[in-house]
Formats: C-alpha cells, structure tokens, sequence
C-alpha cells in the first residue's frame, strides 16, 4: 500500500491515533484532523518514531466550511485520496432523553453525523480518483441495540450507519467501497470517563483494533456496506 493517502478523523488520541501509526507502518502518507494541536503533534510524533508521514490538520468537525474546503485543499496537494476513516466521535452525557440538553444533542448530531455527511460531499470526487478508494466509519453497538441513558449517542451513531450504508449503495458501482467498524469495548479515555469502575486491563487497546482498521481500508477489502465487529474479527482471525 506504499503511496496511499489515507485521512483520519480523531486522531489526536486512542482509536484514531493507533490508526494513524498503523496506516502509516503500512504505507500511507496520513492526513490527519482533530481539534488539539498538541495532540496531533504527539500523534505526528508517533507516526516519524514509526517511519511514516503526516500533514495536521486541527480543525473542529463542526466547522463546517472548513470540512467543505478540505477536499478542494487535498485535490490540489495530492490529486486524489485512497482511504477515510472517520473515526471521530462524541459520546456527550448519559442522560434520560427528556433531561438531554438541546445544545448537547445538537453537538452530537453535528459532530456524529453531520461533519461526516461533509466529508462524503468533500471527499467523494478525490476517492472516486483512486484507484480502490475505501471508506470506513467508526460506530457502537448502542446504535442497533440501545440502552438507557445513551440515547443522544445511540441515535446519533444509527443515523451514520444508515449514511453509511446508503453512501455504499450509491458506491455499488464504481471503485469506492464503504463500511462500518463497531470496535466494542477499547481501552479509551472516553471509554473510561463513563465506566469509571471497570478495569482497564479486560478491554482490548486501540492498538489492537488497528490492523483490522488497515486491513479494511485496502484495496483488498472487498466488502460493501458491511457491518464489522472487532470481537468476532479476532475470533475468527485467531
């Protein structure tokens, strides 16, 4: 995969920074984007200690133009774009859906679902460029089976899911191919602000997540419109 242009959503940190290294030990120039600057350099710092190459590119998900920019900027740098994760994701409070606060509901639709729905308009014509263009979209269990209190969340991820599916039907015939990754449980600061009681040590990190990440952003990942769930992947993978 060595010349690939992969970009990354949320990869100051946890899932998204473990893809970046791991999309970069594999051959792709990444393009990265997270809100802090100076995660994005400890990031940046992760990939040259790996071998690989980044370009930062801090800018908040609900900017909106900024996002619209994007594909125009990477058109112009790099022509086309072979692979996108959008992996970032807000959980907002675990909160009864009458005591939801509207800004916060807004924030995760914004973020969750918008800003990606952006990025499909922005980046679709650099993909359509590529060779195999793969995408791939970071979701949760809680969004086919929600629970209490994780509504905003929940919904927020089964409305991406169903862009995610219908992008991938609307792709059936050209050369893009997009799916959904359900990681499960992961070793996450997020994960751990909101099971402050659970041990750490039981849960995969995100370091184990990413070869499955790599694995279904390369142009040998066929799959489209497909739901993959980390566990049974290591299940059957061994």
């Amino acid at each position: 995969m060595s010349g690939r242009l992969a970009l990354i959503t949320g990869a100051s940190r946890g899932i998204g920074q473990a893809a970046a290294v791991a999309m970069a030990k594999a051959g792709h120039h990444v393009v990265l984007i997270a809100r802090t600057v100076g995660g994005l350099e400890e990031t940046d710092d992760a990939v040259r200690a790996a071998g690989g190459s980044a370009t930062l590119v801090p800018v908040d998900l609900k900017d909106f133009a900024a996002l619209d920019r994007l594909g125009a900027s990477i058109f112009e740098r790099w022509g086309r774009l072979d692979a996108f994760f959008g992996n970032a994701g807000l959980l907002g409070a675990l909160s009864p859906l009458a005591h939801l606060e509207p800004k916060l509901f807004e924030d995760l639709m914004a973020v969750n679902v918008t800003a990606n729905w952006r990025l499909i308009r922005s980046l679709d014509p650099l993909l359509r460029r590529a060779e195999a263009g793969r995408v791939l979209f970071a979701s949760s269990s809680v969004a086919r089976k929600p629970r209490p209190f994780w509504g905003g969340y929940a919904a927020s991820k089964a409305a991406l899911e169903c862009l995610a599916i219908t992008y991938a039907a609307e792709c059936a015939d050209t050369n893009i191919r997009v799916n959904i990754l359900n990681p499960g449980a992961t070793r996450t600061a997020m994960r751990a602000r909101v099971m402050p009681g659970e041990d750490p040590n039981t849960l995969p990190t995100p370091d184990d997540i990413a070869p499955l990440i790599v694995a279904m952003l390369s142009p040998e990942w066929t799959g489209n419109g497909e739901l993959a769930n980390f566990r049974e992947w290591k299940r059957a993978s061994g």
